[in-house]
């Protein structure tokens, strides 16, 4: 039988395992006491508590059957404390860095979210909205995603082939970047909804840039607890 030479590429491109491509996994850090009291953490540099050690170790144990190649984390305790619980399955070493923080939200850090919609109402309606709102008086989220989707990219960029990068960062901070590195306008950002606790996202490299391939992924559906709910 006589095969063209477009049948022939064919036949010899279906016989291979296709490119899977590097993947960036988004991980939320652990419960927090103020993830349960609803107060807004932002900035604020607040510990895990005794359940969130417990996520962070379960979660661990998920990821590292992933075989990741990179970790780098927010430098405030309760993500580079999640981070730390990877690390010590894996070996790998994790990259702190400042610009994967909590969006900074001036005077409503500190507040419960009854208390922030009490004060700072349409403030908080403007930015459920869409609209670019500096919660608080801090960042706008276009703002947060300048600082942190550069990171992302450029750790992603150091991958092997098919590499999994792990970034260990924060509710907000995740969303932004997600929305900017799947180049969704930012009043659209919202559409994305918050990550539990210890969950994560994971962005696959596709022909066409970065694809969601998996969203608050890692347990049984519970609460959004946090500063993106």
């Amino acid at each position: 039988m006589t095969t063209t030479p477009g049948a022939e590429a064919a036949s010899s491109a279906a016989g291979r395992t296709p490119s899977r491509g590097r993947r960036v996994i988004l991980w939320r850090h652990g419960q927090t006491s103020w993830n349960v009291e609803r107060r807004f953490q932002g900035t604020t540099d607040v510990q895990l508590t005794e359940t969130g050690v417990a996520q962070a170790r379960r979660a661990a144990r998920l990821l590292a059957s992933l075989g990741p190649d990179a970790i780098v984390a927010s430098d405030l305790s309760r993500a580079a404390h999640t981070a730390a619980e990877l690390a010590a399955l894996t070996g790998l070493d994790v990259t702190h860095d400042e610009a994967l923080r909590e969006t900074y939200a001036g005077v409503w850090q500190g507040l419960t979210h009854e208390e922030i919609v009490a004060r700072y109402g349409d403030e908080y309606t403007a930015w459920k909205r869409g609209e670019p709102v500096r919660r608080g008086g801090g960042e706008l989220e276009t703002e947060v995603a300048d600082r942190a989707a550069p990171v992302v990219l450029r750790h992603a960029e150091k991958l092997p082939e098919n590499g999994t990068l792990v970034v260990v960062s924060h509710g907000g901070t995740i969303r932004t970047t997600i929305g900017r590195l799947l180049g969704l306008e930012a009043h659209n950002w919202e559409s994305l909804g918050g990550l539990s606790n210890c969950c994560w996202s994971v962005l696959g490299e596709g022909a066409r840039g970065w694809r969601l391939l998996e969203h608050n992924a890692g347990t049984l559906p519970e609460p959004v607890l946090g500063d993106d709910d």
